[in-house]
């Protein structure tokens, strides 16, 4: 699932092709919106809340949206759109100015709401690490969500009601950068390990929005931006002990997270210890 910097890049790219223009045709595939009727209307601005989209329209509508998984919005220049793109079974929504248009693909939500009621639906998120309001109001608010979680700390960094716009990657990376391992019980961490965390989760997610390539470990290059993310088998870039990868709890669905045991306190307890093999690798 996109994290909250590919989604704060993909608000400014549909900011900057469509803000202050007037929206010429739009095309809503989502049940009760095949009917709106936005056209005329101009597009204010679009900007983004954690890991959803707000698109605020003239007339007081907001035209809100969530990538899940594979959701994308992709801008193409309106003079050389083909029809075939209106055809397409994954376009969920087309908005177009007279110079761009943006072509919603396999979005996982789509809402058109009254903008007086956005809170509706993104009114239950935690402070946005990069909100135009961080500071360290949002900040100490964070922590104090945090403190009283009796989960994993990896679990409660990925709930988006503690604080907005942190994913897998960026939950990995932070825990690992502050030596935490992924299932110390958020609320046995104290109050100034837990403003570490979330700092370093600030910092991380802020440095990584103006780059299409994440990176923790200040390369951009193929194999090397990340210290523990996707690098199970690999040697730790800190000690050399292979990373491991293992579930967050037992559940079928539960995500997975990646980690050094050495550097983070040892093997987690959905961690069978087997040797892993690295990613994508066929060795035996």
């Amino acid at each position: 699932m996109p994290e909250g910097d590919t989604v704060w890049r993909t608000a400014q790219r549909l900011d900057a092709a469509l803000g202050g223009k007037p929206i010429v045709v739009a095309d809503l595939r989502w049940p009760d919106l095949s009917t709106a009727d936005l056209r005329g209307r101009d597009t204010i601005e679009v900007v983004s809340r954690g890991k959803h989209l707000l698109h605020r329209i003239d007339g007081g509508l907001t035209l809100h949206s969530h990538l899940r998984m594979e959701g994308q919005w992709r801008i193409e220049a309106t003079a050389t759109l083909k029809p075939g793109w209106q055809r397409l079974p994954d376009l969920r929504a087309l908005v177009a100015a007279a110079d761009w248009t943006a072509l919603g693909l396999r979005l996982g939500e789509l809402d058109l709401v009254p903008t007086m009621r956005e809170s509706d639906l993104v009114g239950h998120l935690g402070p946005d690490l990069l909100g135009l309001g961080w500071d360290a109001a949002s900040a100490g608010r964070s922590v104090a969500n945090l403190r009283v979680c009796a989960v994993p700390i990896a679990e409660a960094l990925l709930d988006q009601r503690n604080l907005a716009g942190l994913g897998t990657i960026w939950m990995a990376e932070t825990l690992f950068a502050e030596r935490v391992g992924p299932w110390v019980v958020a609320a046995d961490l104290d109050e100034g390990r837990l403003s570490r965390i979330v700092d370093r989760a600030h910092l991380l997610l802020d440095q990584s929005r103006r780059h299409a390539v994440p990176s923790s470990t200040g390369s951009r290059r193929r194999g090397e931006s990340l210290y523990v993310h996707g690098r199970s088998g690999r040697p730790c870039r800190r000690c050399g002990t292979p990373v491991r990868v293992a579930p967050l709890g037992a559940g079928l669905h539960d995500r997975v997270v990646f980690y050094c045991p050495t550097c983070q306190g040892g093997l987690g307890p959905t961690d069978d210890g087997r040797p892993q093999r690295p990613l994508g690798s066929r060795d035996p």
